[in-house]
């Protein structure tokens, strides 16, 4: 039987360096999920998650949440959007 290494692990031996490139790459959205997105008419259908995060990152996501009277998940979403538009380069 195999023996399941952690994340961490993995990371340390193999390491992600090699796979990351420098220049920049063109991604883009089918027209119509672009379309729905800018016009706001995408599912409101959410999807838990979960991802590992520094305990110190996540108490001050919560605080920045508690400053602007909002959820920190919904901050989180926010945040999430706003690069996901910027890094696609959409409006």
């Amino acid at each position: 039987m195999k023996k399941r290494i952690s994340d961490e692990e993995y990371y340390e031996t193999y390491g992600v360096l090699s796979d990351i490139v420098d220049e920049d790459i063109d991604l883009s959205l089918e027209d119509s999920l672009k379309r729905d997105m800018l016009e706001g008419k995408r599912k409101r259908t959410l999807r838990n998650v979960s991802i590992k995060i520094d305990p110190l990152y996540l108490l001050s996501i919560k605080k920045i949440a508690t400053l602007k009277g909002i959820p920190y998940q919904t901050l989180v979403r926010q945040w999430l959007v706003e690069k996901i538009r910027k890094e696609l380069k959409i409006a």
